[in-house]
């Protein structure tokens, strides 16, 4: 076989003249939950996260996003455990996290409680080991000596690289996913490395998912525009995630959030969404923690994550004050604590305005607004209707003062998170210390 050469990273391209796919209606004001199965419970398997169900309920989120869960590759496994990525079955469940039908009692479970469920999907390499190698070999990249190789420019020794112009790849990607929603009822997936994939390839594979179920989401692992315009519900708000950790570490000011915001409005078709975070597996094992980024203002940036138009995720122990690196190739479980954790307080008060308030909607109408010091003031505007939400942040660690003038904030106010009614007029005179927000529902 000719050896295939490496592929390139598909680039960008503007599609703001062109309509997204758009974010489901049920999905709205859904809030993602990242779990990873390995490390969530003393035991990490399908059950305890099945008896946690309860508790996510009350966080208020309902978008329940597992990592892999399929069998690991043993051929160049990486640590003791080995990586979620590094799939050597799609259609199996992976032994450490329990058997097919502790998974089908999860789904069902989560279902019965009005949770959606969807699975991580590695499309773009597999284990060495996964059969595929040998019954399908035409699948996969061959060095000059038509070996098996690795993607290229990074350090996945432990698999191997699709050729996305192989004959039959995309049929059997697309069967994979079929499986997943017709056998257990799975309402989308998370895509891994979906920059790798050409765009064409997406459109047909979600084409085929969606002729079965028509309301599946298809979240990317990418920032590309033209994925949404036929295939991606959402994208990952990469742009947006590095410009807070930036302004959180002093090395751009508030504006730089608008900067990111810009490249979106400019690139991405109309009602495209992408999903915003603080945290995620990789963030929080590779990058560090979400204090380790942000320090102080990691809760500041908590909460924009509900403020800003898009979908808030948030990954499993961030709503204990998670304030350590989980390993990726071991087992290092989370501990969760008996009491109320502060953290989680805060998230169960985003969760719940954002579900129930149509202006935070993913979608309804976003605006900065305006004040003396927009280098450390992040003032956001929410509204659907008559209805508004307003964002009051200081951005920095030091206690500031500065005025804000919109005609919007005239009338009555309450804080989302004290309960405090006020009323504003036009002008509204800031006066917050470090790293301090308000959040204001409109009476």
């Amino acid at each position: 076989m000719v050896a295939a050469p490496a592929p390139e990273r598909e680039k960008p391209l503007p599609s703001a003249h062109l309509p997204a796919i758009g974010v489901p209606e049920w999905a709205r004001g859904s809030t993602i939950y990242e779990i990873n199965v390995r490390q969530y419970s003393a035991s990490g398997k399908f059950p305890a996260v099945t008896a946690d169900l309860p508790r996510l309920q009350a966080l208020g989120v309902d978008l329940l996003w597992l990592m892999p869960i399929h069998p690991i590759g043993e051929l160049n496994r990486k640590g003791t455990l080995g990586s979620y990525y590094a799939v050597k079955d799609y259609l199996a469940v992976n032994p450490e996290f329990g058997t097919e039908q502790d998974f089908r009692d999860f789904v069902r479970a989560a279902h019965a409680r009005g949770m959606r469920v969807i699975l991580d999907w590695v499309p773009n390499h597999v284990s060495p080991d996964n059969p595929l190698t040998r019954t399908h070999p035409h699948f996969f990249w061959r060095d000059a000596a038509g070996n098996l190789t690795p993607p290229h420019g990074f350090d996945w020794t432990d698999v191997v690289q699709f050729d996305f112009d192989a004959p039959g790849l995309l049929d059997y990607q697309a069967d994979v996913l079929l499986h997943w929603v017709r056998t257990f009822g799975v309402d989308g997936f998370r895509c891994d490395v979906a920059w790798g994939l050409p765009t064409p390839f997406w459109n047909e594979v979600t084409k085929r998912v969606r002729a079965a179920r028509p309301d599946v989401f298809f979240l990317a692992e990418a920032e590309l525009p033209q994925q949404q315009v036929a295939a991606f519900n959402l994208s990952y708000g990469f742009d947006l995630h590095h410009a807070m950790n930036q302004v959180a570490q002093g090395r751009k000011t508030a504006g730089g959030i608008d900067d990111a915001l810009a490249k979106i409005r400019a690139t991405f078709p109309r009602g495209a969404a992408l999903m915003i975070f603080t945290s995620s597996h990789d963030e929080n094992s590779w990058a560090g923690t979400e204090f380790d980024r942000m320090g102080a203002g990691y809760a500041p940036f908590a909460v924009l994550t509900f403020l800003l138009d898009g979908m808030p995720m948030i990954y499993n122990g961030q709503e204990i004050g998670l304030d350590r690196r989980l390993e990726f190739f071991e087992r290092d479980p989370i501990v969760w604590p008996a009491g109320i954790h502060p953290a989680t307080t805060r998230y169960q008060v985003l969760t719940r305005l954002r579900r129930e308030h149509p202006a935070l909607h993913t979608g309804a109408a976003m605006r900065r607004l305006d004040t003396t010091d927009n280098a450390t003031f992040y003032a956001v505007e929410r509204s659907a209707s008559a209805r508004k939400v307003v964002g009051l942040f200081n951005l920095t660690a030091r206690d500031a003062k500065a005025d804000l003038y919109d005609a919007a904030l005239v009338g009555r106010w309450r804080d989302a998170f004290t309960g405090e009614k006020v009323e504003l007029g036009a002008h509204v005179p800031l006066d917050l210390k470090g790293w301090r927000y308000r959040v204001l529902v409109s009476e």
